[in-house]
């Protein structure tokens, strides 16, 4: 049964409370903890209690530490969403974050309707996200909001190639740059590039594929919103004048693309383009690519049986990290491609792979956060991206979501 709504008021905000409002903390607490399916779960009070949960499958064992108990009257109005504002704001820490991330995934399925945000809340956020679709001007905003932190940011913690989307493993000992450097090698395998071939990237990034390409003798068109990008990657390429014969950078949308290309490649950018507009962005695909060409396109997916939930709501990285986003399912992309005249011939998906790239980012982060804080980034600033990389660990490992590549034939 779902906490009543005017019973939050016996939850107030400081953590100095009497013996009884105490127990009906403790209660609430406990009621939820009994109905989890996976896992383990301690959770340390703010008064040092500590209590536990366990599920009737093995999964992760995860530990919360609330360190004010409005943590838990944010969970039960706003849902999750609100549960990130509160790690946010230092009401509650985990010693695991990933772990109790991924803990949570593995149980939201059966608590989602104990853990959705009161019906008023859920409207605003998706108000909220409507007002953020990915039109024309709403892509750059969007865009900008994320990747226009600053190339100096980026930097700090990224491999040397500045790729910011996964590697398809790390094997012990392996560098993250030559993990990196395996993946580019990989997708130019799966576009089948030969030199001569000019080549459409949608979503440049960096542009350390747009070189990877060019050095296989490819003609390349890279395409990104963000200025930084840009800047950073038109810059990378001069360095290399044989690159930047080969390979030119432009702001552009996608949707004002034209002419037709032998390949067309598009890392990461589904996600960002919202569940409108993919019909317009499968057919640009298709308009642009030669008959008989090769597309090849990393995407993040999301779990078929997620999906209808996730749609009805926001999510944390909707709200706070990428406006406007939308993940697929893999059925999507084939349906998308299909209807679009395209043919989705090979997939392969490494989701354990995305998460290691997630660890690995998140501990080159931790080590360049005295560098990145000078830049003016400040502890709330922080929270949020280390809640962020954990986000999206725990989800991988979870196998709430999901990445591949998807070669598709014209």
């Amino acid at each position: 049964m779902r906490i009543d709504a005017d019973r939050l008021t016996d939850l107030p905000r400081d953590t100095e409370a009497s013996a009884p409002r105490l127990l009906l903390r403790e209660a609430v607490l406990s009621r939820l903890l009994g109905q989890l399916s996976i896992g383990h779960i301690t959770v340390v009070t703010p008064e040092g209690r500590r209590l536990s949960g366990r599920g009737a499958r093995p999964g992760p064992d995860a530990t919360l530490v609330l360190h004010r108990w409005r943590a838990l009257r944010r969970l039960l109005i706003g849902g999750d969403v609100a549960f990130s504002d509160a790690y946010i704001a230092g009401d509650w820490s985990s010693p695991d974050l990933p772990a109790l991330i991924e803990f949570a995934a593995h149980n939201l399925p059966d608590l989602s309707a104990r853990f959705a945000a009161l019906p008023p809340v859920r409207a605003w956020n998706r108000l909220r996200h409507a007002l953020r679709r990915n039109s024309r001007a709403g892509s750059r905003r969007n865009i900008a909001f994320h990747y226009d932190l600053g190339n100096d940011f980026y930097r700090l913690w990224l491999d040397e190639g500045m790729n910011y989307s996964s590697a398809i493993a790390i094997a012990p000992g392996q560098s993250l740059e030559d993990a990196q450097a395996a993946r580019l090698a990989r997708i130019a395998d799966m576009l089948e590039v030969e030199p001569g071939q000019n080549v459409l990237e949608i979503g440049c990034g960096w542009g350390a594929l747009a070189g990877a390409l060019a050095r296989r003798g490819a003609e390349v068109t890279g395409i990104t919103l963000s200025r930084e990008q840009l800047a950073y990657g038109r810059q990378a390429l001069a360095a290399e004048p044989e690159l930047a014969a080969r390979a030119q950078l432009h702001l552009q949308d996608y949707r004002d693309v034209s002419g037709r290309y032998d390949r067309i490649v598009s890392i990461e950018m589904l996600e960002a383009v919202g569940e409108a507009f993919w019909p317009v962005y499968f057919a640009k695909l298709r308009a642009c690519l030669e008959r008989g060409g090769v597309a090849v396109l990393q995407v993040i997916t999301i779990a078929e049986d997620r999906f209808e939930d996730y749609r009805r709501n926001t999510d944390f990285i909707q709200r706070h990290i990428f406006p406007g986003g939308m993940l697929p399912t893999r059925t999507h992309i084939a349906e998308q491609a299909g209807a679009a005249g395209l043919e989705l011939v090979a997939s392969e998906t490494f989701g354990h792979g995305y998460a290691q790239t997630l660890a690995a980012w998140r501990e080159r982060y931790n080590d360049a956060r005295a560098r990145i804080e000078p830049l003016g980034f400040g502890p709330d600033f922080h929270r949020l991206w280390e809640y962020y990389l954990s986000y999206c660990e725990g989800g991988f490992r979870a196998g709430a979501i999901d990445v591949g590549l998807y070669k598709l034939r014209g």
